[in-house]
């Protein structure tokens, strides 16, 4: 096994994923933020990912190592490579030693890293961020989903550390057949901070907002297991209230939902912004809205609901859903039966109570937002408990 300590180039953190900006998404947003603050208080960052073509990352703390990439059939953005093939990059990997590698994807990265501890011994840590299932079944037989599932939780089983992202998450992972230790390493959010009341106000002024608008939003990937048809047919039921609804983001579904909108009449109040990457852009939609919508059986543990909430504005999800389990029920948040008449009620209802829904918001942003400081904070010292039972040098804070 070699030994670290005759690496050429020494490096604290390799963060290893399968997409990175300008690819916006939770898994993205997430890594960015780990690099980020990794290397304010560490240094030493590297992040490896595929190449998107025309970025460049020069301008950033870290380096980000990138292998050949070709596009993802029926999921632009998104690009995916096999590292293994790419000399060039196994070149430049080669010449690296990390203390720890973090796989945020079970895909090409993430065996990628594997390699790595394989070869050189460095402790693997490997998040489990999705339900990968829900992806594998829109595109393959169920018997070749369940080989595809095994094959990742085979990957997850070869790692030192295994990470979700919020407790019911772990109850995901267990269905899927894995049996080792997991523990709960919280995501944060980048937009964290003391908004005065005037900052909300000149966001809606910026947008064209009028004061006593009521606005809903969803932000994300537009794809139907997001439960985005649940969004459109229960807004078409309510023809009567006043309403604004954006969509912030795209996906293989925008089209399809464009046209169920127009379908509906519902065109003068429905926007579709499109994607966003300028993380202030974003922020200004947040501030906007009274309402996050965000019914989805999909994911585990979104980002942009927790992104919502620093911005007070609180979600509606679905009763049920792994991850609307941070939700307590007209405190923080609006929890649903996914079927449009059941939403449709509880939207009119609230459009009704703004005053209700700002309580809600405000009670979001003290109890489901955590900076990404904090989080970042918390898993370099898991790190450095994970290096010092294996009895390997710690990261030092810089």
């Amino acid at each position: 096994m070699a030994d670290l300590l005759f690496s050429k180039e020494l490096a604290n953190v390799g963060l290893f994923c399968d997409c990175f900006p300008p690819v916006m998404d939770g898994v993205s947003v997430c890594v960015e933020n780990y690099a980020e603050w990794m290397q304010k208080m560490a240094g030493g960052v590297k992040v490896i990912t595929p190449t998107v073509p025309g970025v460049d990352y020069s301008h950033l703390d870290y380096e980000v190592i990138s292998y050949h990439s070709m596009p993802v059939p029926k999921r632009h953005p998104y690009v995916t490579g096999v590292p293994e093939i790419d000399p060039a990059f196994l070149h430049r990997i080669s010449k690296v030693g990390f203390k720890i590698l973090h796989a945020h994807c079970p895909f090409p990265s993430g065996h990628a890293a594997l390699m790595l501890k394989k070869l050189t011994g460095a402790p693997l840590v490997a998040t489990f961020h999705s339900k990968y299932r829900d992806d594998f079944v829109r595109v393959m037989p169920d018997k070749a989903a369940d080989l595809a599932v095994k094959i990742i939780m085979d990957f997850y089983a070869q790692a030192d550390l295994v990470w979700v992202p919020q407790q019911s998450v772990i109850d995901v992972i267990r269905d899927y057949g894995f049996k080792g230790e997991v523990e709960v390493m919280d995501n944060g959010s980048d937009l964290v901070a003391d908004y005065p009341e005037s900052y909300f106000e000149d966001a809606r002024k910026a947008l064209g907002i009028a004061p006593d608008e009521f606005v809903m939003l969803f932000v994300g990937q537009h794809i139907w297991e997001k439960n985005t048809r649940l969004i459109i047919d229960s807004l078409s039921r309510l023809a009567d209230c006043p309403f604004r609804m954006y969509f912030v983001g795209t996906g293989y579904a925008r089209e399809e939902m464009m046209q169920l909108v127009h379908s509906y009449g519902l065109d003068p109040k429905v926007t579709f912004v499109g994607p966003l990457t300028d993380r202030e852009a974003i922020k200004q939609y947040y501030a906007a809205a009274n309402l996050f919508l965000f019914p989805s059986l999909y994911d585990n543990a979104p980002l942009v609901v927790r992104e919502a909430a620093a911005l007070h504005t609180p979600a509606v999800m679905a009763r049920g859903a792994t991850a609307s389990t941070i939700i307590d029920d007209g405190r923080n948040g609006f929890l649903v039966e996914p079927d449009a008449d059941s939403m449709a009620a509880l939207l009119r209802n609230l459009c009704a109570d703004p005053q209700r829904v700002r309580d809600a918001g405000l009670e979001a942003s003290k109890t489901i937002v955590r900076s990404w400081k904090d989080c970042v904070s918390e898993a370099l010292d898991r790190y450095n408990l994970l290096l010092k039972s294996k009895g390997l040098p710690e990261i030092e804070r810089i």
